[in-house]
């Protein structure tokens, strides 16, 4: 099959597409808030009914919460199954004033950096998932059938942690098992350098809740003889980190293997600066681990962030009030070699252990997810690199994620598929932002990269 000519067809249908895109980024599936549930429901019908225009067994598969989405292909030409991953569900968009236009009313704009498609959604995930579905269209257009055997999974919970996700997964293993999956949700590595993802953190969250006194004191009484929790959740996460940066939780370190030689002198050699990715939002030097570089602390160490904390009166004014509770939101990022479980009790037991004699805490887990590693000896892999090479003026790279995609683990976890993740989203998109975005020349050469895989792995 010519590749050229679905390439040619791609360029040639770029405004098409781009009308299709915008319809479904008008539907606001927000998947956190419950009064999105019909548009949810009404992406999901919008994405059926464009995969049977193109040839696609596509059906919308009921959960607990939002709907599924799941099309099939098969030219009956064999070659390896392959199966395409995204969701369609997106962010909320407070706050809302924030936004230089209505975040459901997308357009095209013109930036100093070329054409950018506004709205949300827009990068994450519908323009990226839309540039596989454009390549399939492709290929349908130009040679009358799909190439090979294709099972498209678009999932509507990804924002709001995916509940429905793996029972979904497990009652309908047999179906979505393929040889290989593809996952769109990442980016590329700079402007114009195609990525490979091939590690992924893993995630531990945590909210703790510390009691002292049975209820909210007046501190000119109390200052002083009281214990206040605020004080001493403060004085605990203060210690949660050395001069050095690293985390003091007993065994946080233990298993965890140093990055191997030939890695670390691939990532030295994509001239990543430290300066300038801190620059880019008011920031100049690392505050991580003292002695590793950027890269290795986003993609190969493990982290530990408050993410939210408070306690007290903190509204306009002032209030003299010594609190009953204070609390906190506590996330960590996990590499290979770390147990999330195992994390969690050791955490729980060092907060636990330094707590005074008057102050209990209350626990809440937001969730446990281990870090992921490609196999990247699978052939597919290098053919996937090759084609993204051929596209794009850069070399492909294999990159690690800083960020957790828990769906690559399930993949290997239930249906026992490894995963490529390829995306064309970049590091200024405002992802989960006011005002978010996704450049015309990514939606445009994310679909001719696309093409590219499905020729490189089908024929």
């Amino acid at each position: 099959m010519s590749l050229d000519a679905v390439l040619s067809q791609i360029d040639a249908d770029l405004d098409p597409a781009l009308d299709r895109l915008m319809q479904l980024l008008r539907i606001p599936s927000i998947s956190t808030d419950p009064d999105y549930a019909g548009d949810c429901d009404a992406a999901a019908d919008w994405l059926v009914a464009d995969l049977i225009a193109i040839g696609f067994d596509a059906s919308k598969r009921p959960t607990p919460g939002h709907p599924m989405v799941v099309a099939h292909t098969d030219d009956g030409k064999g070659g390896p199954h392959l199966l395409f991953y995204g969701h369609y569900d997106v962010q909320p968009v407070d706050p809302l004033d924030l936004w230089d236009r209505p975040p459901f009313e997308p357009a095209l704009e013109d930036t100093p950096n070329g054409k950018v498609i506004r709205g949300r959604g827009t990068s994450d995930d519908k323009g990226q998932l839309m540039t596989f579905v454009e390549a399939c269209r492709a290929w349908k257009a130009v040679h009358g059938a799909l190439p090979g055997k294709i099972t498209i999974f678009f999932e509507g919970e990804e924002e709001s942690g995916s509940p429905s996700l793996v029972p979904f997964m497990k009652e309908n293993a047999d179906e979505l098992t393929a040889d290989i999956a593809l996952i769109c949700d990442t980016g590329l590595f700079g402007e114009e350098t195609p990525a490979i993802v091939t590690q992924l953190r893993g995630l531990l969250g945590e909210e703790l809740t510390i009691t002292g006194p049975s209820a909210d004191l007046h501190s000119g009484m109390y200052g002083g003889i009281a214990i206040n929790p605020i004080r001493v959740l403060s004085g605990i996460l203060g210690g949660l980190h050395d001069e050095a940066g690293r985390v003091q939780v007993p065994g946080f370190y233990d298993g965890i293997p140093e990055l191997a030689p030939d890695q670390k002198a691939s990532w030295d050699a994509l001239g990543a600066s430290d300066e300038a990715f801190l620059g880019a939002v008011g920031l100049s030097k690392p505050a991580g681990e003292v002695g590793r570089s950027g890269l290795e602390m986003i993609w190969s160490r493990p982290t530990a962030e408050v993410n939210g904390i408070w306690g007290g009166y903190t509204g306009a004014g002032f209030k003299t009030v010594l609190p009953s509770k204070a609390s906190a939101k506590i996330s960590f990022r996990l590499v290979e070699g770390q147990d999330p479980h195992a994390l969690r009790t050791s955490f729980r037991a060092w907060v636990e252990a330094q707590l005074p004699e008057d102050c209990s805490v209350e626990w809440e887990d937001h969730g446990a997810s281990a870090a992921g590693i490609m196999d990247t000896s699978h052939p597919a892999f290098e053919k996937v690199k090759e084609a993204l090479s051929d596209e794009w003026p850069n070399e492909a790279a294999y990159v690690g994620c800083g960020g957790s995609i828990p769906i690559a683990g399930y993949f290997q976890e239930i249906l026992g598929m490894n995963s490529i993740l390829a995306g064309f989203g970049k590091d200024d998109d405002g992802l989960h932002s006011p005002n978010e975005k996704y450049d015309l020349s990514s939606f445009h050469k994310g679909t001719r990269s696309w093409a590219r895989i499905l020729a490189a792995l089908t024929t």
